[in-house]
C-alpha cells in the first residue's frame, strides 16, 4: 500500500510539472506574439510618418524633390594653366596665382566657355590685375573677385551665344605671395 500511495502522490506532481511547463510555453508564445504586434505597429507608424500624411508639408517636399530631379547635373571646366598676376605693393613685387574652375549646367554653354577660353582668360587676367592686393587678402575681397569673375564670363557668353550660360566661378587654388 505504501508503494501505491507513493505512486499516486507522484502522479499529481508529474501532471503539475507538465502543466507548469505547458503554462510557461503558452506565456512565451503570447509574449512573442505581443512583441511581434508591437514591432509591426511601430514599423507601420514609421512608414506612415516617412511617407507623409498627405499634408501640405509633404507636398512641398515632393515638389522640391521633383525640381531637383529635373535640374541637370553640374558640369565643371577647369581653366588650365592657373592664372598668375603680378602686383607692385609698397615697392615690392607680389604675385597672385588662381586656379579657376567654371561651373554650369548647359553643355552648349560649357562648350562655348572652352571655345572662347582665350577671350575669357584675357578678361580675367585684366580683372585680377585691376584689383587691390590688400583687398584680395580678405575673405570679402575674394568673394567680390569671384562675383566679378562670374559676371565677366557671363558677359562674354551673353555676347557670343546669347545667354549667360554659367552659374559660378570656383577658386580651386588661391595663392598670394
Amino acid at each position: 500500500m505504501a508503494d501505491q500511495d507513493e505512486a499516486e502522490a507522484e502522479a499529481p506532481e508529474a501532471e503539475e510539472g507538465s502543466e507548469a511547463s505547458g503554462g510557461k510555453k503558452k506565456k512565451l508564445i503570447i509574449f512573442i506574439i505581443v512583441v511581434l504586434v508591437v514591432l509591426g505597429g511601430a514599423t507601420g507608424i514609421t512608414i506612415y510618418m516617412l511617407m507623409g500624411s498627405g499634408d501640405t508639408a509633404g507636398e512641398e517636399d515632393s515638389s522640391a524633390e521633383s525640381q531637383k530631379a529635373t535640374k541637370p547635373p553640374a558640369i565643371y571646366f577647369a581653366m588650365e594653366p592657373p592664372f598668375t598676376v603680378d602686383f607692385q605693393v609698397g615697392g615690392r613685387q607680389r604675385y597672385v596665382q588662381l586656379s579657376i574652375t567654371v561651373m554650369g549646367r548647359d553643355p552648349e554653354a560649357m562648350a562655348a566657355v572652352k571655345q572662347h577660353e582665350p577671350l575669357i582668360r584675357n578678361n580675367l587676367v585684366l580683372l585680377i590685375a585691376s584689383e587691390d592686393f590688400q583687398t584680395l587678402q580678405t575673405p570679402e575681397g575674394k568673394e567680390m573677385l569671384k562675383q566679378k569673375a562670374t559676371e565677366s564670363i557671363q558677359q562674354v557668353l551673353q555676347q557670343e551665344i546669347g545667354k549667360p550660360g554659367i552659374e559660378t566661378v570656383l577658386f580651386t587654388g588661391f595663392v598670394m605671395q
